[in-house]
């Protein structure tokens, strides 16, 4: 069976008309005779929307409910039964409804695939995975629903619906998109101008790269090899020498000028690793390309300088680049007479690309002899010139002490140049050189006709001294490179553990900022680190700290580090020389980091206090206006009875009518007093008087004031100690967890007995509340003591939900704890623990 193909229509924001472009592609597909029903289109109320949904088949929803209210959803299992050619499904992104076959949508349309069924369905471009951060960013709104950038990439046609943002905006206003009452709002806020002109360039950008991803691989797969000039792209190779700064600028301007286009950055290794840029200039390259605009790359050759090019031209062709910009070699017109260069080489062989040749003032010099860096330690160089006194002399000795065995003169040439390739082996350079020198010198003397003179007989003698000295200079040469690899080796070794150890500090533990700078402070020989913030009033702060001496400016730092725009990481104590402070510089980015970690950390748990408040408020105001309306309207009406001249009341009618008005004026103290201890506990303003009290007296007072207290029994035993509590408190607590067990502890109908029992455990002693009511599933034990809380929230007549929360408000206070658990039989217990009054203590 072939995978069916999924058709999307993507928009910038709502109401640019996806579902309607989607309808009028199904009644094309209808009139030429495809067989396409409706699996759920949402028109939100629009009237053009609605009128295109006839003349097609439309299969029934599936209705779910939820929280009290029914949820249509799309019926899957009919669409597969019905098993037509192409189905509609609107709003991929969307979050199907609790106990559906699958979490999202999406997932119901990849079923839908498989199964052999095209799907047409919409998406905006603020529910792609990848652009969320991005559109809340602009927006302000974060996005719940999502679906994969993955899901709409593999759709086999992607179709973008667009009009103007001021378009979208009329249509807004004229009540085409959402109701009227929400059109202020909505054009003050989501649907601003800037928002939309933002939110449909990301449109427009993501559907173009997927279209170029698209182009890229057909190029791929029919082997492609000529340039399609179907977009700008700017190649800049950089070698990273003193003129790259220099060609990376010239080629933005280049890119700049050929209108929108896209410019790269590479930078070509030699897989040989000969020649290498310093990690320094391709950092300082890389900060560079971004700040032009450009993208950085690293490409590597397999081999020499013909492989760079290879690289390099491969790279160009793979970006399907339009223009390569190069800068001018560097050697000397001498040196381009026997090998023309990369430069050279890459104009001839780059075909239809426009190549650019930018000069620059590194452009032909001289041939310069290479940098010679003492990368050897001080102990070989020393042993490097004894051995260059030593071993000519050495070679010399035992010639002259051979007793007149003579040895070949060409053996004794090939052990001078031994002792001369042995110092340059130890000693580099310098050694060599005198070990060349010398040895030349001793074998002319005590070897070559004519014998104890420098004068020379052959020009044999001359060549072999020459190339005694030739073997020293390049054997010392490969020393010294040799040498200076292994040391960058090491160091990069160095500062690359001390790197991951930073990195580990950054993704591991709490409050990583101020161990990130001890670090620094410690692993840099610092007296300080800090990192400092430039406010909105220009004034500089720390954000952390470590070490003594701390700088407050940036200006008074040993090390002045900039991080971004207004951030610094400085340090006190000695200046960093530049290698080290490149490696603090990469630092400074994991500082960022951690900085921008503990701040999303800090905002997401003021987001959850705001919506934990929101949440709280919300369920204050709909709990509060039933249990004040309530008794209110019930005051009311008695009183307007009582003083109502014309009613004959009897006393027996008087009387009940009062009574009515004491008990709602009952509740509305016990609401008010409820609000008041659930808003002390929360300020932390309520402070016990302990001592000991005895939970039998408590139990007898909190009684008095409940309602249905005849159905309450007390089961104490004698033996049961005082508590250490505060007695008001207590009976409080006591009080609340009675009137919650005799109002919710018994099934409809029933009045069986609520039943306190007190016990000792430990140094503590519990009072428990025993029900028989219907209990309460395992595991939602906790929800009981969640303010404004009624299990299940189906009745607000049956009170406000804050009885037992502040109950455990109060216990907490106490140094207690309130907890609950079942019923053996079935029913409820609530467990009062609270610690045993020490003996002695004064009541």
């Amino acid at each position: 069976m072939n995978r069916g193909e999924l058709r999307i229509h993507l928009g910038a924001a709502p109401g640019v008309g996806k579902t309607f472009a989607m309808l009028a592609e199904a009644h094309r597909r209808l009139e030429r005779g495809t067989d396409i029903v409706v699996g759920i289109v949402e028109t939100h109320g629009r009237e053009r929307t609605a009128a295109l949904l006839e003349g097609l088949e439309v299969l029934p929803r599936r209705c779910v409910g939820h929280g009290g209210t029914v949820l249509e959803e799309l019926d899957l299992d009919a669409v597969l039964a019905r098993r037509p050619q192409v189905v509609l499904v609107d709003e991929l992104a969307h979050t199907n409804a609790p106990g559906s076959r699958h979490p999202k949508r999406w997932q119901d349309v990849e079923i839908l695939l498989d199964a052999g069924i095209d799907v047409l369905s919409t998406v905006n471009v603020q529910h792609l995975e990848s652009l969320g951060d991005v559109v809340h960013t602009i927006t302000g709104v974060r996005q719940l629903e999502t679906v994969p950038d993955a899901v709409v990439r593999r759709a086999g046609q992607l179709e973008l619906v667009d009009i103007t943002p001021e378009a979208l905006r009329r249509r807004l206003a004229h009540g085409n998109v959402y109701p009227a009452a929400q059109v202020d709002a909505a054009l003050a806020h989501y649907f601003r101008l800037p928002n939309l002109i933002a939110l449909r360039e990301l449109a427009l950008r993501w559907v173009a790269d997927e279209v170029d991803v698209a182009l890229r691989r057909h190029r791929a797969r029919e082997k492609v090899t000529e340039v399609w000039e179907t977009r700008e792209r700017v190649v800049v190779a950089l070698t990273g020498g003193p003129e790259s700064e220099t060609v990376l600028r010239r080629a933005a301007r280049i890119a700049k000028r050929a209108g929108p286009a896209d410019l790269h950055a590479v930078h070509v290794l030699r897989g040989d690793g000969l020649a290498a840029a310093t990690p320094a200039s391709v950092d300082r390259l890389r900060t560079l390309a971004a700040d032009v605009g450009a993208t950085f790359h690293t490409t590597v050759g397999d081999g020499g300088a013909e492989s760079v090019l290879r690289a390099l031209l491969d790279f160009v062709d793979g970006l399907n680049a339009t223009q390569l910009v190069l800068g001018t070699s560097r050697r000397s017109r001498l040196a381009r007479l026997f090998d023309p260069g990369i430069a050279a080489r890459a104009v001839q062989e780059s075909g239809p690309i426009d190549v650019h040749m930018v000069t620059h003032d590194a452009a032909g010099r001289a041939l310069r002899w290479p940098v010679l860096r003492g990368a050897l330690p001080l102990s070989r160089l020393g042993l490097g010139w004894v051995l260059a006194v030593l071993g000519p002399s050495l070679v010399t000795a035992a010639g002259l002490l051979g007793g007149g065995v003579r040895i070949d003169v060409t053996a004794d040439a090939m052990l001078f140049l031994l002792a001369t390739a042995l110092a340059a082996l130890v000693g580099g350079l310098g050694p060599a050189l005198l070990a060349a020198a010398l040895g030349g010198v001793l074998l002319n003397w005590f070897h070559y006709p004519p014998l104890h003179t420098l004068a020379m007989e052959s020009t044999g003698n001359v060549v072999t001294i020459v190339t005694m000295l030739l073997v020293g200079v390049l054997v010392s040469l490969v020393v010294d490179r040799a040498a200076r690899r292994a040391e960058q080796a090491a160091s990069a070794r160095a500062e690359a553990a001390l790197l991951a150890s930073f990195a580990r500090t950054v993704l591991t533990g709490s409050e990583p900022l101020p161990r990130l700078l001890t670090q620094v402070r410690e692993a840099f020989g610092l007296r300080s680190a800090a990192l400092l913030e430039l406010g909105p009033d220009r004034s500089w702060s720390t954000v952390a700290a470590s070490g003594h001496d701390e700088c407050r400016h940036p200006g008074l730092a040993d090390v002045d580090v900039v991080v971004e725009e207004g951030l610094h990481l400085v340090g006190t104590g000695r200046a960093l020389p530049a290698s080290d402070r490149r490696l603090l510089e990469t630092v400074g980015g994991q500082a960022l980091l951690a900085l921008r970690g503990e701040r999303a950390v800090a905002d997401a748990a003021a987001a959850e206090r705001r919506a934990a408040v929101n949440e709280t408020r919300g369920a204050l105001l709909s709990a509060v206006g039933h249990d004040l309306r309530s008794p209110l309207t019930s005051i009311k009406a008695a009183a307007g009875s009582l003083r109502d001249r014309s009613l004959p009341l009897s006393p027996a009618d008087r009387a009940e009518l009062l009574a009515t008005v004491e008990e709602s004026a009952d509740r509305l103290t016990g609401l008010v007093e409820n609000l008041l201890d659930s808003s002390r506990l929360a300020a932390g303003a309520v402070t016990p008087l302990l001592a000991p009290v005895g939970y039998g007296e408590v139990a007898a007072r909190a009684l008095l004031g409940v309602e249905g207290a005849e159905r309450v029994r007390i089961e104490f035993c004698d033996e049961v100690p005082d508590v250490l509590a505060d007695s008001g408190l207590l009976e409080r607590v006591v009080a609340n967890v009675i009137d919650n067990a005799v109002r919710h502890g018994a099934a409809q109908g029933d009045r069986s007995d609520v039943v306190l029992r007190a016990s000792t455990h430990a140094d503590r002693v519990e009072l428990r509340v025993v029900d028989r009511g219907p209990g309460v599933p395992h595991g939602r034990y906790d929800e009981l003591f969640a303010p404004f809380q009624r299990l299940g929230d189906r009745d607000a007549a049956a009170g406000l939900g804050l009885g037992l929360s502040v109950a455990r408000g109060l216990t907490a206070v106490m140094d207690g704890d309130l907890t609950a658990e079942d019923t053996p039989g079935g029913g409820l217990t609530v467990v009062v623990s609270l610690p045993v009054a020490p003996a002695g203590a004064p009541r």
